[in-house]
C-alpha cells in the first residue's frame, strides 16, 4: 500500500460490509469515540508522535499530499484507504498493528462504513462547540417540564415511557438523602404525608433546600473535586489547618452563592477589590494540593509540581478535561498542546507559598480568621488599653525627671546594677524557647523566687534554653562590667551543664558551668566558649558571674540578646543583668537623649535616604512617656501599676489574636516567576518561554488590562464568560450526576475525545444555558432537577428495562444507587439519635481500628499516632472527620471515598464482602444500633410488633409489611432467648462504644433490640437511595 497508513489495527469483518445506512451517522456521537479509542494515539492531535503524517480527528488531516489522495473519500468506502486498511486480511498491513491490542467490533466497522457512505462529514468535538438552545420536541404533553420532554422524546423513540411516580414515603427519603445526606425524621415524614394540598412535594423539597445540612451535603461533592484534606499528604504527612476552606464551601452552598462567584472567589478571591475575609478563605482551593518538606527535596521541582497540580485541577474542575495529559507532550486525543498547558500553568507558577511546607500547621501565606467574638474581645481590650494609656500620660505630666545628659557639669560615673530580666523578658522582643514556651512560676520548688514575684523554670532531658534577642533597647556594657544571672538547681534533678550566652554581632560569647562538652556550641578554648567552673550548689539561689573580657566583650559595646541554656535537669532562673561603672549621661536607662536615637534608627540604608525625618511634638511626647514609664530606672517605679496593667491587657490582646485559627490562602509573589514549556515534563529542562494564556480551541481570554499580563482574575472571569462552552456544561453535568447517579456525560471528569458523548446532548445544552442565564443559581438548578418527573419515578426495574437500559442512562425509571460512605455513617448516627449537628471547625477523629496510622507514620510526624476523640466529636457529621491522606479513614475508603490526593469528579461504587463485615461489626455502627434499639424500646411502644413498626418508620420512612414483620419478630425472639440464657454476652454487647447503655432498660432485651437495629441498618434498602 503506497499510502502506508499506520491506523490502529482492526480486523476485517464481513458484518461491516452490510452497514445499516438508514440511521444518520454523527461523527461526534458515533465515529469520534471509535477513532479516539482505536486511532488517535497515533493519528491524533499530538504531532510529535503522529505516524505517517496522518491525522484523523480533523478532515484536513487525512489527506496524503504525496499521493494526492485521502484516507477517507466521502461516499466511497472502497476508495478510502482507512476502510481498506481496517479490513486488511494481511496482519502485517492491517491497521492498527496487532501490538496495539485494539480490535474493532463488527458493529463499529459497520458504523464507519455507513459514515463514509453518508459523506464522511466531520464535526468539531461537541464540548468545544458553542452552547445552543435546541427547539423542544413536540410531544403534545404541555404538563411536562422541558427536562422531562427531552428525556421522554428519547424514550418514545425506543417505544418506552416514564415509570409511575414513586410513593410518597420513597420520595421523601430520596429527597432527604439527595439534599441533606441524612434520613428523614418522623416529624418530617408526618409533615409531608399530612400535607395533601397541591404543591406538597415542592414544599418538602424547599424545606430541605433551606436546611443547613444541605450545604454540608453539597460541599462534600465539591471537596472531592478540590482535593481537600487535613494533612499535607507526603513524607511526615503532618496536619495542616485548612478547615476554614471546607467551612467556606459549606457556607457558600447554604447561602446559595452563585456558581460564577463560587468560581471567581476560589480562583482569584485575593485579586478582587478590597477582598473580604471570606473571599480570601475561598482561595484555599489552590492550597489544597499535596505538599512536602522532605529532606533532600529540590525547591524548583516542588514549585513546578505544585503549579502543575493546580493547573490540572483547575482544568478538570471547571473544564472537564484531562489537562495533565499535556504535561509531557501534546495531548494525544484533545486539542491541547504542551505550550497551551504551560500557558495555563503560568497563571499558578508565581504562587507565594514556599516549596517546603515546613511540616507546619500553617504554611504561609495564611490568614488569621477573625470571628465576631474575637473582634469584640479585641475591641474591648483596646478600649481598656486606651484608658490605661491616658493614666500613664497623666502620671508622666507629674513626674520629676532631669536628663543627666543636659546637666553641666555632667554627673560623675557611678557603680550600679542594670537589670535586664526580672519576672519577664523585656517587652517587645522575640522570645524563643525551643520545645515549649517560657514557663514563669511563683515559687522555686517550694522555695521563694529570688527577686520580684516570678522565676523562669525549665525542665528537660536534653539541650534546652530560653532565648531573648532582637533587643529594641540594646544593653549597654559598663566599665568594669560583670554580667550575672541567678540560678537555682533542683537537687533531685540537676542538669549536666549550665550556659549563659550573650549576643552582640552573633552568639559568640558563652560561659559554661559543669560538663564542658555536653553542649557542642562554640569553639573550645576561646572566648566563644569559656569554662567557669563546676555546677553551682543545688537547692539554693546562686549568682553566676561573667566578667566582660572573659567572654570577649568590652565596655561601651551593646548586647542585643542573651540565652539561659542548660543540658537536662530542672533549673529556675531569675534576675539577669550587669554591674559596673555607669556614666548616667550616656546610659540609656538614665538618659532620654542617650536612649532616644535607638528608637528612631531607620532600617533604610543611609545612601537611600533623601533626608532624615524629625519626630513631631506628639511623637516625641509618646516616646518620652514610654521612656519614663518603662525604661528609665529613676522614674519607672512611679508607673509600675498602670504599666503592669498595660502589659497584662496587651498580652490578652495578643493572645486573643494569636489564638484565632488560621487557614491557608493563595497569593502571588510580588514579581512573577518566568514560565516555560518544561520539556518532557522535567522541572529542570525549560524550553520556550510562555505567558499566562488559554487554549486556542476555546474563546479568547479578555484581559482587564489589555496592556498587562493576564491574571488569575482574568482566568476566572473567562471560565464563567457567556462564550465559554465548557464550564456551564461541566457544572450542570456534575449536579446531574449527583442527583441521578450518572451524568448526562458519564465521564464527568473527561469532556474530551476519550470521554463519553452526552446521552442527551440537547438537554445538556438546555440545562447549561438555563443555569448561566439564571445567574448561575445553584439552588434553582437543584430544585428544577428534583421537581422533574424523571427524578420522581419509581425505581422499580422491569425485565424489559433491564435488557434495554441496564444502567438507566435513558431514565425510564427513577435513580437508585448505594449511599456514599459519608451518608452511610451519618445515616446510622442520625437514626440512633447520636448525631451531633454542630457545624464547622477542626476535623474530628471518631472510632477507627488500631494501628491504621502507625504503619505509614514517620518518626516526628504529628499524625503518626491516631488519638481518638471523645464526647460529641465522635458523633459529628462525616464531612468533618479528619482526613489523613496517607491513611484515610478506613470506613470511608471501604465505601469508595477518595483519599483526596488529587481531584476526583466521579467516585466508583463497589460492593464487597468487607463492606458487609464492617457494617455488622464496626464500633460506630454497633454503638448506633445499640442506641437505635434503645430508642425503639423507649419510643416505639411496649409490644414487640409496635417497636418493629417504629423501626421501619424510622429507618425506612415506611410501614412494615406483614411478612417483614414476621421475619423481624422471629429474629428478635431468637436473640432474646439467647441473651436471656447468656446475660454476660448481652452486657458485653452493650458496652460497645463510648455512649453508655441505658441502665434502666433490661440488658438482655436491649441486646436483642441492638441486633435487630443492626439488621435494619444493614438492609439493602437502608443503604440505598431508592
Amino acid at each position: 500500500m503506497a499510502l502506508g497508513l499506520l491506523l490502529l489495527a482492526l480486523p476485517g469483518s464481513a458484518a461491516a460490509q452490510t452497514a445499516d445506512t438508514s440511521r444518520t451517522i454523527s461523527f461526534n456521537r458515533d465515529i469520534r469515540p471509535i477513532l479516539s479509542d482505536k486511532c488517535f494515539a497515533c493519528h491524533g492531535f499530538d504531532a510529535k508522535t503522529r505516524e505517517a503524517d496522518l491525522r484523523l480527528d480533523v478532515p484536513e488531516g487525512n489527506y496524503d499530499p504525496s499521493r494526492g489522495s485521502a484516507a477517507v473519500v466521502p461516499g466511497d468506502p472502497a476508495a478510502s484507504e482507512l476502510w481498506i486498511r481496517i479490513n486488511e486480511t494481511d496482519p502485517d498491513l492491517r491497521m492498527p498493528p496487532a501490538t496495539s491490542h485494539k480490535e474493532l467490533k463488527g458493529e463499529e466497522l459497520a458504523t464507519i462504513r455507513a459514515w463514509i457512505e453518508q459523506g464522511a462529514k466531520y464535526e468539531r468535538h461537541w464540548s468545544f462547540e458553542p452552547i445552543v438552545r435546541h427547539p423542544l420536541p413536540n410531544l403534545g404533553a404541555d404538563e411536562l417540564s422541558p427536562i422531562d420532554t427531552w428525556l421522554l422524546a428519547r424514550l418514545k423513540g425506543l417505544g418506552l415511557g416514564f415509570s409511575p411516580e414513586a410513593d410518597r414515603e420513597t420520595l421523601l427519603r430520596r429527597v432527604a438523602f439527595a439534599l441533606t445526606g441524612l434520613p428523614p425524621t418522623l416529624e418530617e415524614r408526618r409533615l409531608y404525608l399530612e400535607d395533601q394540598e397541591p404543591g406538597a412535594y415542592e414544599r418538602m423539597v424547599d424545606r430541605y433546600l433551606e436546611s443547613p445540612a444541605y450545604g454540608e451535603e453539597m460541599a462534600r461533592h465539591w471537596l472531592d473535586v478540590a482535593r481537600y484534606a487535613d494533612t499535607h499528604g507526603m513524607h511526615l504527612d503532618n496536619e495542616r489547618q485548612t478547615w476554614a476552606y471546607r467551612d467556606w464551601v459549606v457556607g457558600a452552598f447554604n447561602r446559595n452563592l452563585s456558581f460564577d462567584r463560587f468560581t471567581i472567589e476560589q480562583l482569584a478571591g485575593d485579586l478582587l477589590p478590597e477582598p473580604t475575609q471570606d473571599q480570601l478563605i475561598a482561595t484555599g482551593f489552590n492550597r489544597c494540593n499535596v505538599t512536602t518538606s522532605e529532606g533532600g527535596s529540590i525547591d524548583d521541582e516542588l514549585i513546578y509540581r505544585y503549579a502543575v497540580d493546580r493547573t490540572s485541577t483547575t482544568i478538570q474542575a471547571w473544564m472537564g478535561l484531562t489537562g495533565g495529559c499535556a504535561v509531557c507532550h501534546d495531548h494525544k486525543f484533545d486539542p491541547l498542546s504542551t505550550r497551551e498547558f504551560y500557558s495555563m500553568y503560568a497563571f499558578f507558577h508565581s504562587a507565594a507559598d514556599p516549596a517546603m511546607d515546613g511540616n507546619a500547621l500553617l504554611t504561609p501565606p495564611i490568614l488569621k480568621i477573625e470571628s465576631p467574638e474575637m473582634k469584640q474581645r479585641v475591641a474591648e481590650l483596646e478600649a481598656r488599653l486606651a484608658e490605661v494609656d491616658r493614666r500613664i500620660a497623666e502620671i508622666a505630666l507629674g513626674v520629676s525627671y532631669v536628663d543627666p545628659a543636659t546637666l553641666d557639669p555632667r554627673p560623675a560615673a557611678e557603680t550600679t546594677e542594670a537589670i535586664w530580666f526580672d519576672d519577664a523578658f523585656p517587652e517587645g522582643n522575640l522570645v524563643a524557647s525551643p520545645g515549649h514556651p517560657p514557663t514563669f512560676v511563683d515559687d522555686a520548688g517550694g522555695a521563694a523566687v529570688f527577686s520580684g514575684s516570678k522565676a523562669l523554670r525549665r525542665q528537660d532531658a536534653g539541650l534546652a534554653q530560653d532565648v531573648w534577642s532582637e533587643a529594641k533597647v540594646p544593653l549597654s556594657l559598663p566599665a568594669g562590667g560583670v554580667l550575672f544571672a541567678y540560678v537555682r538547681i533542683d537537687p533531685n534533678d540537676p542538669p549536666k551543664t549550665l550556659m549563659l550566652q550573650f549576643h552582640r554581632d552573633g552568639w559568640q560569647h558563652r560561659a559554661v558551668w559543669g560538663d564542658y562538652d555536653a553542649i557542642p556550641w562554640g569553639a573550645a578554648g576561646t572566648t566563644e566558649k569559656v569554662h567557669l567552673g563546676e555546677l553551682p550548689a543545688a537547692g539554693e539561689w546562686v549568682r553566676l558571674e561573667v566578667p566582660l573580657a572573659t567572654v570577649g566583650l568590652a565596655p561601651g559595646e551593646r548586647l542585643t540578646g542573651f540565652a539561659l541554656t542548660q543540658f537536662g535537669g530542672t533549673v529556675w532562673w531569675d534576675k539577669v543583668g550587669v554591674t559596673g561603672s555607669f556614666d548616667p549621661a550616656s546610659d540609656p536607662t538614665r538618659s532620654y537623649l542617650a536612649w532616644r536615637p535607638t528608637q528612631t534608627q531607620s532600617p533604610v540604608p543611609a545612601e537611600l535616604l533623601t533626608g532624615g525625618e524629625v519626630a513631631d511634638d506628639s511623637e516625641d511626647a509618646a516616646l518620652r512617656r514610654r521612656y519614663l514609664s518603662e525604661v528609665c530606672v529613676t522614674t519607672k517605679e512611679a508607673f509600675a501599676e498602670p504599666v503592669a496593667e498595660r502589659q497584662r491587657l496587651s498580652d490578652e490582646r495578643k493572645q486573643a489574636i494569636e489564638s484565632a485559627p488560621g487557614t491557608f490562602v493563595f497569593r502571588d509573589l510580588a514579581a512573577p516567576r518566568s514560565s516555560f514549556v518544561m520539556m518532557r515534563g522535567a522541572y529542570d529542562k525549560p524550553g520556550e518561554g510562555v505567558e499566562p494564556a488559554t487554549p486556542a480551541i476555546l474563546p479568547p481570554l479578555v484581559k482587564a488590562n489589555p496592556e498587562g499580563r493576564a491574571t488569575r482574575l482574568d482566568l476566572a472571569r473567562w471560565l464563567v464568560a457567556d462564550e465559554h462552552p465548557l464550564t456551564a456544561r461541566v457544572a450542570v453535568n456534575r449536579f446531574w450526576q449527583q442527583f441521578f447517579g450518572t451524568g448526562l456525560v458519564k465521564t464527568s471528569y473527561d469532556f474530551g475525545s476519550q470521554g463519553e458523548a452526552p446521552s442527551h446532548p440537547e438537554l445538556l445544552d438546555m440545562l447549561a444555558l438555563d443555569f448561566r442565564e439564571s445567574g448561575w443559581d445553584i439552588k434553582r438548578l437543584v430544585r428544577t432537577l428534583l421537581l422533574t418527573r424523571a427524578f420522581r419515578q419509581s425505581s422499580y426495574v422491569t425485565p424489559q428495562l433491564l435488557t434495554i437500559d441496564p444502567t438507566n442512562r435513558l431514565l425510564a425509571r427513577g435513580p437508585r444507587y448505594r449511599l456514599d460512605a459519608e451518608q452511610i455513617r451519618d445515616n446510622a448516627l442520625a437514626l440512633s439519635g447520636l448525631l451531633v449537628r454542630k457545624m464547622g471547625g477542626v476535623g474530628t477523629k471518631p472510632y477507627q481500628p488500631d494501628n491504621i496510622w502507625e504503619p505509614v507514620g514517620f518518626a516526628g510526624s504529628n499524625t503518626r499516632f491516631y488519638q481518638r476523640d471523645s464526647g460529641e466529636a465522635l458523633y459529628r457529621r462525616s464531612i468533618y472527620v479528619f482526613l489523613k491522606r496517607t491513611a484515610p479513614p478506613p470506613f470511608m475508603s471501604n465505601f469508595d471515598a477518595p483519599n483526596r490526593e488529587q481531584s476526583c469528579s466521579l467516585r466508583e461504587r463497589s460492593n464487597t464482602p468487607l463492606q458487609a463485615l464492617q457494617l455488622m461489626n464496626d464500633v460506630q455502627h454497633v454503638e448506633a444500633a445499640k442506641l437505635l434499639g434503645q430508642r425503639a424500646m423507649r419510643e416505639g411502644g411496649t409490644e414487640t410488633d409496635e417497636r418493629i413498626r417504629w423501626l421501619f418508620l424510622t429507618v425506612l420512612a415506611r410501614e412494615a409489611e406483614a411478612d417483614e414483620l414476621a421475619i423481624v419478630r422471629q429474629q428478635f425472639d431468637g436473640h432474646l432467648e439467647r441473651y436471656r440464657s447468656d446475660l454476660d454476652a448481652a452486657k458485653r454487647l452493650m458496652t460497645q462504644g463510648e455512649m453508655p447503655a441505658d441502665a434502666e432498660l433490661d440488658a438482655a432485651e436491649s441486646a436483642a433490640w441492638t441486633l435487630v437495629a443492626n439488621l435494619m441498618l444493614n438492609l439493602d434498602e437502608t443503604l440505598t437511595r431508592n
